[in-house]
């Protein structure tokens, strides 16, 4: 299925979207990946979404991604007594390790590695930053704090804190199970949340072992401090701002995405831009036109990818809110003004014959007007040298593995196609003419920019490029 944009939309799968029929609903609406919540739905649910997408992806014939966004560590204080209290401004609070129900004056705190970290001076968010406490004594099982905004608070409250490095494994005993299960279904991509460093992915990287692409999620201040190093050594980043708001001044949060965008795209890795894109669609059939604009910016920034979390997992109008980012991202990138912006950051070429016949490939492209670029790929590596750079015109990615197809779902401007490696030059060019052709990428008299490996079938090694005819025969 021909998509009519470049940017990828990613849909979140939940209780308003878990049914086969609406999960074909928003792949026709332009979902390209679903992303499995791990934090949601037990094995067995998770599994029935996953087929579901696997049949709808035999009987459309067209690679469809799956990823599976893992929980990572989440933090909550405990229940409390009487019901929720109201913290006031300036008010003395209590946060221990008691498991007694809580009062106005005391909540427990059931983690230890929180107090370990915790420093006089610092600050703890509750109910998403609703809630501001400043740190004034810590102990190991105690920290004593003062309101600095109050309000209600009730049980079960999520807790942030944005001025600490907390000394977490990598990966929950709920990830590691998680992991396995999703690595075992056959997911194309593993979200990691709450990343802080570049040892974290690395460890996560290792038990992957290739079995999937690996995507990070930033959501922390202190990712942003080593998002160089993190991004060397993931597959795609995620600006994640629901999180990123709470730990961070939410002034900062526009130009954080900036950094992690540019550090992701000088890199030449994938990076997707995440949460709140279109939250008054989870119960208004229209989005505003301040949210319009949010997604359109994420296009003229030169995303991979933008992605949908309540408004299609548990919205009053999910396959809405896709049709929405759909119509916003073709828009954008028939604007005039879209070059100027797509074209302000591109990686610098290694100096390999592959990123050289990759950057030749998008200028001939240009310079004689082609139709689209055919890109033989076994690995994936060429296809996502010739997004990066970002052309003019659609990119064919010809590959023999159907996983390879499935996570180029995520990448900018890809058009995945699973078929036979070519054989020999005549083969390939012949091949390439007629899947353009019959995908709708050219009809007759078109040129095509095809690019290939020789030896054929050789991952990583594209040294051929070759200016083809779109005939009549094709």
């Amino acid at each position: 299925m021909r998509r009519s944009r470049s940017i990828r939309i990613i849909a979140t799968l939940g209780p308003a979207s878990n049914t086969p029929e609406m999960i074909d609903a928003l792949h026709r609406a332009g979902a390209d990946v679903f992303r499995l919540n791990m934090s949601h739905g037990d094995h067995g649910q998770i599994a029935a979404l996953y087929q579901a997408i696997r049949d709808l992806e035999a009987e459309v014939g067209a690679p469809i991604g799956v990823l599976a966004d893992l929980q990572g560590p989440k933090f909550r204080i405990g229940a409390f007594a009487g019901g929720p209290v109201m913290l006031r401004e300036g008010h003395r609070f209590v946060l221990d390790r008691d498991p007694s129900p809580g009062s106005h004056d005391r909540a427990e705190l059931p983690h230890p590695e929180i107090f370990a970290a915790l420093k006089p001076g610092q600050r703890l968010l509750l109910d998403d930053g609703k809630i501001r406490l400043k740190v004034l004594e810590v102990g190991t099982d105690r920290a004593l704090t003062e309101v600095e905004f109050g309000g209600p608070l009730s049980d079960r409250k999520g807790v942030n804190l944005p001025e600490a490095v907390l000394p977490l494994p990598p990966l929950t005993e709920k990830d590691k199970r998680d992991l396995e299960f999703a690595l075992g279904l056959g997911v194309d991509w593993i979200a990691q949340s709450f990343v802080q460093t570049a040892a974290d992915v690395a460890a996560a990287r290792d038990l992957i072992a290739g079995r999937a692409s690996l995507l990070a999620k930033i959501e922390k201040p202190q990712a942003l401090r080593d998002i160089g190093a993190i991004t060397d050594i993931v597959d795609a980043v995620m600006v994640a701002r629901g999180d990123l708001g709470v730990e961070m001044p939410v002034e900062d949060v526009p130009g954080a995405q900036k950094t992690i965008i540019d550090a992701a795209r000088r890199r030449g890795k994938l990076v997707v831009v995440a949460t709140q894109m279109l939250d008054s669609m989870v119960k208004s059939p229209v989005p505003t036109r301040a949210e319009v604009s949010d997604v359109a910016n994420a296009v003229f920034e030169g995303a991979d990818a933008v992605m949908l979390s309540a408004e299609s997992a548990a919205g009053d109008h999910p396959i809405e809110a896709v049709e929405v980012m759909n119509r916003v991202g073709a828009k954008v990138e028939q604007d005039p003004h879209y070059r100027t912006y797509i074209d302000s950051v591109r990686p610098t070429p290694d100096a390999t014959s592959a990123d050289a016949i990759i950057t030749a490939a998008r200028q001939v492209a240009q310079t004689i007007k082609a139709a689209v670029i055919v890109t033989y790929t076994t690995s994936g590596s060429t296809a996502l040298r010739a997004a990066r750079e970002r052309p003019a015109v659609p990119i064919l990615a010809l590959t023999p593995r159907q996983d390879t197809a499935r996570r180029l779902t995520l990448c900018w401007g890809l058009h995945s196609v699973i078929g036979e490696d070519a054989h020999n030059f005549g083969d390939m060019v012949d091949k390439a003419r007629k899947v353009a052709k019959h995908q709708g990428f050219a009809r007759t008299g078109d040129y095509i920019v095809v690019t290939a490996g020789e030896p054929f079938g050789t991952p990583g090694r594209t040294n051929v490029l070759r200016i083809a005819k779109v005939l009549d025969s094709d």
